[in-house]
């Protein structure tokens, strides 16, 4: 007989907002994802709005995607913006070194993100180049993006067809400046963050919110080194702090190791687990990197972005090994699931997350097919839609008891994980069935205000590995839950193997 755990939810007692930008996103320049995914080009037989594929572009919007990251990744501190501006068939080609040393003609740049941003009805977050670039070229960037007057880079971008600046509210300081964005040591990055910072000015009515490249993981040094450089945040707990807003983490989920991270959808159990173990790691790295910016930032002023984040595997068999195209399975979608429940967690410092990438690049929404053009929705999208209702709601703590827990490599994991929000008179409860074998029963017990109705979904299929494909589009697809009773707490609620069910709460 399965174990019964029970998830406690005071529906009255809320905590701080889950902030609708910690379902972000993350496109590079990177195999599939700009060129084949979001741009097609303007005489491509795929329907294109201005170049940029229609269905991508409506399928993101049912997400309501709230922002998206580019030009990188690695990518960023290689891009020189000037590249990507004017005629198409005028600009410069260049060598995308890192990513399959293709060469690439910039026909994707800055008038195109923006574009893209404007169909999606989501806020662009731009990442500078300090790795190659100068403090200058990310100055008039800055003033060609949002500067509204008659200003040397505003004039520029007048030539090239767009009179009116564009709001741009995230800004991103270099990339992953420990490693592809320049080796640097955490020090030199904290001086060269300031520097950038200073002069990425905001012009007009144009406010940018400036994120540091942050840690890699577990690296609490530079953390502490960024946090160190920033200017007194010991003041007033409504001053803005200087002279920037935010520093990033990057994480990625794996059951293997760097050298030999595993199939996609060839696994065994034992790998199952250990790839949960990976993902509930997210919880413990927000944990400790708090601590270290509470230590310096007692008002929780400085937030926390984690910009990249995901599962990584092994390419799928015959692509090119540095496109990083790789299936999605429901396994996929657990990882997502679990990733949210840390960042509502953590709402207080957690301000914006970024899955990494969004269209045919590692764990995306979306995978293109380059023979039918089929478009096809994976099973985190699935995840995505049905938390939506999370987006800018008040968190609520959830405290589960009699949680069954596996031991897994020599680390403890519990098979259930949840967390919830409300907004208004509707709340949202989800939970995670991480037992690859075996379902569970979960029983609601909802305090403080009264349920006057409920519905459910439920996302798995019939294998952990199941996943979506051009011609079994909906293999992994959310479905209607009639496994969820009254009880006498609140609600009893069945949870599948290898499951992910949300139940969404009518509020009296």
């Amino acid at each position: 007989m399965s174990t019964i755990t029970t998830a406690v939810v005071d529906l009255d007692l809320t905590g701080p907002t889950i902030s609708r930008h910690v379902y972000g996103h993350f496109a590079e320049h990177l195999g599939r994802c700009i060129y084949g995914g979001f741009w097609v080009g303007e005489d491509s037989a795929t329907p294109n709005v201005r170049g940029i594929r229609s269905d991508v572009v409506e399928a993101l919007k049912d997400l309501r995607i709230p922002n998206l990251r580019w030009p990188g990744g690695c990518f960023a501190d290689d891009y020189h913006w000037r590249d990507g501006i004017g005629p198409r068939d005028q600009r410069p080609r260049m060598v995308n070194s890192h990513w399959g040393d293709v060469v690439e003609d910039n026909s994707f740049g800055t008038h195109e993100f923006m574009d893209l941003c404007e169909l999606l009805g989501a806020d662009p977050y731009v990442s500078g180049n300090v790795g190659s670039g100068t403090v200058q070229e990310m100055s008039d960037w800055v003033e060609y993006l949002t500067r509204g007057d008659d200003s040397p880079m505003a004039a520029l971008r007048r030539a090239n067809g767009r009179d009116e600046p564009w709001k741009v509210p995230f800004w991103g300081l270099g990339n992953e400046a420990w490693g592809c964005g320049g080796n640097l040591r955490a020090e030199q990055f904290a001086s060269l963050a300031r520097q950038y910072a200073t002069y990425s000015r905001n012009h007009g009515g144009n406010d940018l919110y400036r994120i540091a490249a942050g840690a890699n993981a577990d690296d609490y040094h530079w953390t502490e080194t960024l946090m160190r450089s920033f200017d007194d945040l010991s003041r007033e707990p409504g001053e803005k702090p200087g002279p920037f807003q935010g520093l990033s983490i990057h994480y990625y989920t794996m059951s293997g190791t760097w050298s030999d991270k595993g199939s996609a959808t060839e696994f065994s159990t034992d790998e199952w687990y250990a790839t949960m173990v990976a993902a509930r790691r997210m919880d413990e790295l927000l944990t400790r990197h708090s601590t270290v910016m509470d230590r310096y930032d007692p008002h929780g002023k400085v937030g926390l972005v984690v910009d990249e984040w995901g599962t990584w595997w092994n390419v799928e068999p015959g692509t090119n090994p540095g496109f990083l195209y790789q299936q999605n399975t429901l396994r996929d979608a657990l990882v997502a699931s679990v990733h949210f429940d840390a960042f509502h967690a953590h709402a207080g410092r957690v301000v914006m997350a970024n899955i990494a990438q969004t269209v045919n690049v590692l764990q995306a929404m979306l995978l293109t097919d380059p023979e039918s053009g089929a478009l096809v929705l994976t099973p985190t999208y699935h995840v995505f839609a049905m938390n939506a209702a999370h987006q800018d709601a008040a968190s609520l703590a959830v405290h589960l008891r009699d949680v069954p827990v596996r031991e897994t490599a020599g680390a403890q994991l519990p098979l259930v994980s949840a967390s919830a929000s409300v907004k208004d008179d509707a709340a949202l409860i989800s939970l995670s069935n991480l037992d690859a074998e075996a379902g569970r029963t979960v029983v609601l017990d909802l305090r403080g205000r009264g349920v006057a109705g409920h519905s459910a979904r439920v996302l798995t299929a019939g294998t952990a590995n199941a996943h979506n494909t051009p011609d079994a589009p909906a293999a992994v697809a959310p479905r209607a839950h009639d496994g969820v009773r009254a009880h006498e707490r609140g609600l009893e609620v069945d949870l599948p193997a290898h499951s992910y069910v949300t139940v969404s709460l009518d509020l009296s």
